[in-house]
């Protein structure tokens, strides 16, 4: 809980991390757990918000609807932090260039839904202001009120849409790559996510996904117009684990030379159609698609949507079934 007051909107909690030894068998969520203290410091410039802190939603250009604080400058996302739990890396002079947005006094709410804000605690003990998880930084370079400059720096800083998410079409073409990271690891969280219980997210925090088509520690069976749909988790670099059995952790050659993480044998997969991290839409898509649990099983978790659920709809079964394969 927050120990500031929220004007308008009250902080969602964190969402703790689990590590399941066997399959829950549906929607039973583990003990959650206390995230753990930021790793990052303060730093560097002045805090872009201070007492009387405000998080508003304005347009910002072909970007759309984006988060700004209360003098009207955008806000940003990084991609090294991490969203469950929340945690903020942007230390030293990372926070020069990009001033946390912290959370001192009242922070007031315009536009933003109040279930999605909260705050993280950074190592120096003072809290940020995050929204769907997601600490929030302002951008030194920007330097007048509806700027944008920071949109894609490095390829990891965004500016944060009004679910916490990243802002703009190269951000959306982002977010539908393959869950690696930019400096080339790939990591995969044991999580709940909400309606669907235990399960595995990227570092971003969107949920992965298993392909009952596959075959266990058998070449991926999602190619082509899928794998566009459904695109695989490669293993580039480390891939690091947080939560999950490292003895269930191995990787498959795709038919492209890649290679795909699997855990407890299944190949592993991201879906287009999750806008934001914590969603879950390929949850029984054409009865074919589950989300993976840390434990390397299918989720047997109620399916609720009505298309994924009956898997008759043909635009469903052209999209997410691989057409070479006939499927």
């Amino acid at each position: 809980m927050l120990r500031k007051r929220f004007v308008v909107a009250a902080a969602s909690a964190a969402v703790g991390l689990v590590a399941l030894s066997a399959c829950s068998g549906g929607t039973e969520t583990a003990p959650a757990v206390a995230p753990a203290a930021a790793v990052a410091g303060a730093g560097g410039n002045a805090p872009a918000a201070k007492a009387g802190t405000k998080v508003a939603v304005a347009e910002a250009g072909t970007l759309g609807p984006v988060l700004v604080d209360k003098d009207g400058f955008t806000l940003y996302r990084f991609d090294k932090d991490s969203a469950k739990p929340p945690k903020s890396t942007c230390d030293g002079d990372c926070a020069k260039a990009w001033p946390p947005v912290l959370a001192e006094g009242d922070v007031q709410l315009e536009g933003v839904d109040q279930a999605l804000v909260g705050e993280l605690t950074r190592a120096d003990g003072r809290k940020q202001v995050t929204v769907g998880g997601w600490a929030l930084y302002r951008y030194a370079k920007d330097t007048k009120a509806g700027e944008t400059k920071g949109q894609g720096v490095g390829s990891t800083w965004y500016a944060a849409n009004v679910k916490g998410g990243k802002a703009g079409q190269a951000a959306k073409e982002a977010e539908a790559a393959p869950a690696e990271q930019q400096d080339g690891t790939t990591k995969l969280v044991a999580s709940n996510v909400d309606g669907i219980g235990p399960a595995i997210v990227d570092q971003e925090g969107f949920t992965l996904y298993m392909f009952t088509k596959d075959k266990k520690n058998k070449q991926p069976t999602c190619d082509g117009d899928c794998a566009k749909t459904w695109p695989p988790v490669l293993a580039e670099g480390d891939v690091q684990l947080e939560g999950i059995d490292q003895k269930l952790l191995g990787t498959v050659k795709r038919a492209d030379g890649t290679t795909q993480v699997t855990v407890g044998g299944w190949a592993v997969y991201r879906y287009t159609k999750d806008a934001n991290a914590g969603e879950a839409n390929g949850h029984g898509v054409g009865g074919t698609w589950f989300v993976i649990e840390p434990a390397g099983c299918k989720s047997t978790a109620p399916v609720k949507n009505k298309a994924a659920k009956s898997g008759s709809a043909a635009s469903e079964k052209k999209e997410d079934a691989p057409a070479q394969s006939g499927y």
